[in-house]
């Protein structure tokens, strides 16, 4: 049982498992420690999604996710269930019901979400590594947020069978660690389907990306750039018709989809939802078949582009966030302009299906900040070699 003694940092939902469950005595994971977002089945537990109301109402799985089953299988031993926001429609990591997990990383200041748990965990090393979920940021953000290092695979390469889904279009199943290393490891027993073995022979910079973040962030990625063995071949303007207008094609998206997959159950048991959670959820009630069909012939034309910019041998540099964590009392305006910034960030690789690794290269007044790489469909293996390269 998981007690305050052993969550120094707020990170496991309240109804946790009553014992670690072992993984196998060998395996290329064996010996290490994970903990996992609360949106994956273990057998005998009821997941929360982040809702006290959808625990209260969950039966316990009678099995595991698949990612779980494989990373038991390799050797690692599974030590509890994080918090996440609820029903993961958020990026601060803050759930009104359970807390905030604390980012010792960046203290007084947000965790990310919605893998809010899973971060903290990793960044207190509380476990050697973490699973999470990537819709439109959930795992990128944490790990900028609280300094580790994260990766959203390409759209279908990890299996969610077991998994709570919110927007089937953009899911993805992610995982923290604090080493690069370890997160190429932890890839051997995740992916399915057939990499592309491509090697990356050119790095490009999304100049109107760059745009969207703070000026200390810009002038820190600047630093980092000069200081690799990176050759940039080109700055480009990723988005022609601009970063706004492509994340508001994601968003249509995600709500149209939210309405068919969390929405039901949440006007069913008619959730007590938290502030801005509440909000979200209207918005995907009030999105309407012809704006999500349209949003979807949109989202055709944005991954021509970015196929044809990102090609095979390509890697896309990006600043991961926007800014370094916003303050735990951040008022609503900060937080706005914090999401919608976030958003034009992180609906680049999302709209696409795109692997996306976060680094955790920079610090801007003593916290963390991530750089991205962003590679084509299927070259995750090329890009987490890279990454390695990096570290």
């Amino acid at each position: 049982m998981i007690t305050t003694q052993h969550d120094p940092v707020n990170c496991f939902v309240p109804d946790n498992l009553p014992s670690p469950v072992q993984g196998a005595s060998d395996g290329p994971l064996a010996g290490l420690t994970f903990v996992t977002k609360d949106l994956f089945d273990v057998v005998g537990h009821r997941t929360s999604n982040g809702s006290p109301d959808f625990y209260r109402h969950a039966a316990p799985a009678e099995s595991n996710a698949t990612v779980i089953t494989r990373l038991l299988e390799a050797g690692a031993t599974l030590l509890g269930m994080t918090i996440c926001d609820e029903f993961f429609y958020s990026l601060t990591g803050a759930n009104a019901h359970y807390g905030t997990p604390i980012n010792t990383r960046a203290p007084g200041r947000m965790p990310g979400g919605s893998s809010s748990g899973s971060a903290a965990a990793v960044a207190a090393d509380l476990a050697n590594f973490s699973l999470g979920s990537d819709t439109g940021g959930s795992v990128r953000i944490p790990a900028s947020f609280c300094g580790l290092w994260g990766i959203r695979p390409t759209l279908g390469r990890v299996a969610l069978t077991g998994a709570r889904a919110m927007a089937p279009s953009f899911d993805t199943v992610g995982w923290f660690s604090n080493e690069a290393a370890l997160l190429s490891r932890i890839a051997t027993v995740m992916f399915e389907s057939k990499e592309d073995t491509t090697k990356i022979n050119r790095i490009i910079i999304a100049d109107d990306a760059v745009a969207r973040v703070d000026a200390p962030v810009a002038e820190a990625l600047k630093k980092w750039l000069e200081s690799t063995s990176l050759e940039v071949a080109e700055n480009v303007i990723i988005a022609p018709e601009g970063l706004d207008v492509w994340w508001k094609v994601f968003r249509t998206i995600q709500a149209g989809e939210v309405k068919t997959t969390n929405l039901p159950w949440v006007r069913a048991y008619q959730a007590n939802l938290g502030p801005g959670i509440l909000e979200r959820f209207l918005l995907a009630e009030s999105t309407t078949d012809i704006e999500l069909n349209t949003a979807r012939e949109h989202q055709k034309r944005i991954v021509e582009i970015l196929n044809d910019v990102i090609g095979p041998g390509t890697v896309l540099i990006i600043p991961t966030a926007p800014c370094i964590a916003p303050r735990n009392d951040a008022d609503n305006a900060t937080l706005e302009s914090f999401r919608s910034n976030t958003m034009a960030l992180t609906c680049i690789a999302g709209l696409a299906g795109l692997p996306q690794i976060s680094m955790p290269m920079l610090t801007v007044d003593g916290c963390p900040v991530g750089v991205s790489l962003i590679g084509t469909a299927g070259g995750d293996e090329r890009l987490l070699e890279l990454a390695v390269n990096l570290a």
